[in-house]
């Protein structure tokens, strides 16, 4: 077990660290820090006293590793577009997307489970074709053309929620809504698939033998052991959603990570970008390695070994 939880964190620290130099060495090769910060309409003097200033006539990996000596101490650089610490961007806009993130999975959650349940209760009936109709229509619509729709209807048409924004509960409903049935066809389908497996073995038999039926037997003897892996997928899906929120805050006009990290591309703010990259790839990573402990404790095999 000790060896394995190694191995998973080694690599997970090698895709973390891989992504981060990858993305920096992208940004530097696309574009121009130096002419970002002078200003394009600057003299070219000024750009290469700016660029021999700040180091950027240096090789990349020299660079990259300067940059990752001082994110290691707590120093995320300075944005070039804002004019302030980058630290305190992320610290500004971070509540957003976490709130966002969690709520989104509550929906998932709210959503899936019930679906899955009823599916593995009449397996190959119409509530089993209903449910996977559904999972399979929630993974087809994209984000953004759903935030859309539910913008035109329940903001628009029928001002019931706001259109944008992030200043009360009322604004996160809809995005949260749709962040989270992206998520419903994975936990969906292994609900179902946990349960079926579950319900097959001999212990259920037993408690069929004595009187327990239906969503009583699904919540008092199957749904806690189907439950742990689904829980491991639940980690991995909150890493998309803290990740993967850009399209939906964008759509909905919220003032979280996505957003910034949006703006700050458009803008070149290379140090702000880069902070927020690594912050997303180590967030995602961190929760995928935890999935994985969660399944490894689960499997005896990995847990003698």
């Amino acid at each position: 077990m000790i060896n394995y939880v190694l191995r998973r964190a080694l690599m997970a620290l090698l895709v973390a660290l891989t992504v981060s130099f990858g993305t920096f060495a992208l940004f530097y090769f696309a574009t121009d820090p130096a002419q970002t910060i002078a200003g394009e309409d600057a003299p070219q003097e000024m750009v290469d006293a700016i660029r021999e200033q700040y180091g950027f006539d240096r090789p990349v990996s020299v660079q990259y590793v300067d940059w990752l000596g001082s994110v290691l101490q707590g120093d995320f650089g300075q944005s070039y577009f804002w004019k302030q610490p980058v630290v305190e961007l992320i610290q500004e806009h971070a509540k957003v997307t976490i709130m966002l993130a969690l709520l989104a999975l509550v929906v998932t959650v709210v959503i899936a489970l019930p679906l899955g349940i009823s599916a593995a209760l009449r397996p190959n009936s119409w509530v089993d074709r209903f449910a996977l109709t559904t999972a399979v229509s929630a993974q087809a619509i994209p984000n953004f053309w759903l935030g859309l729709m539910l913008i035109i209807l329940l903001a628009v048409t029928f001002p019931i929620f706001p259109v944008s924004g992030d200043s009360s509960w009322r604004h996160y409903v809809l995005p949260a809504f749709v962040l989270g049935t992206s998520s419903v066809p994975a936990v969906m389908r292994l609900t179902r698939t946990g349960l079926l497996d579950v319900l097959g073995s001999d212990y259920i038999r037993t408690a069929r033998a004595k009187g327990f039926t239906g969503y009583r037997l699904i919540l008092r003897q199957a749904l806690r052991n189907a439950l742990l892996p689904i829980v491991s997928v639940l980690a991995v899906q909150l890493g998309h959603k803290l990740g993967g929120s850009i399209v939906t805050e964008s759509v909905f006009s919220m003032n979280g990570l996505g957003r910034l990290a949006v703006e700050s591309i458009f803008n070149s703010d290379i140090p702000t970008v880069q902070s927020l990259i690594l912050l997303f790839v180590l967030t995602f990573v961190l929760l995928t390695l935890a999935a994985d402990l969660i399944n490894a404790w689960l499997d005896p095999r990995i847990r003698m070994g």
